[in-house]
């Protein structure tokens, strides 16, 4: 098949397919007589099995070499679990994050109502400055919610 169809069968770009095979995720593939990838069924499988293994924060990086030790007859198989453990612990202290943060956020939500509370319709309450000077370790420290924000700035950028 070519490198369209094996992209609409696994639902990626053929930009995404190109890019696995310049990474070295995809094995070599023949030439039609007009110079066209054609690409096994058997690819499509491939594509999906880096699209899983993405989503559980392999990079293509690891994937690439992973394969490569795979297609050199190698056993990466303890230390694909071994990256995966890694993964489990990166993403179980990010939650630990966020659970904090979400406390902080909680907290200083209630205090802020309690500010509001008193302060008279049409006066600033100078919450965000409130925030800065009781909680002053806050401030350096980049706060986990900060990646969300950059991620939809560069959206409504694009849009």
């Amino acid at each position: 098949m070519h490198r369209g169809e094996l992209a609409r069968l696994a639902g990626v770009s053929p930009d995404t397919v190109r890019y696995y095979e310049r990474r070295g995720l995809l094995p070599a593939v023949a030439r039609s007589a007009a110079g066209y990838r054609l690409f096994p069924r058997e690819t499509l499988a491939r594509v999906r099995l880096i699209r899983s293994a993405l989503s559980l924060g392999f990079s293509v990086g690891e994937l690439s070499q992973i394969f490569r030790e795979r297609n050199s007859g190698g056993t990466p198989c303890r230390r694909v679990r071994k990256l995966a453990e890694e993964k489990l612990g990166a993403l179980e202290a990010r939650l630990r994050e966020l659970h904090s943060c979400r406390r902080e956020l909680r907290a200083t939500l209630a205090e802020w109502d309690r500010l509001l509370a008193r302060t008279p319709r049409g006066k600033q309450a100078r919450l965000l400055e409130t925030f800065s000077t009781t909680h002053p370790k806050s401030a350096p420290r980049r706060h986990p919610l900060e990646a969300m924000n950059r991620g939809n700035q560069k959206q409504e950028k694009r849009q």
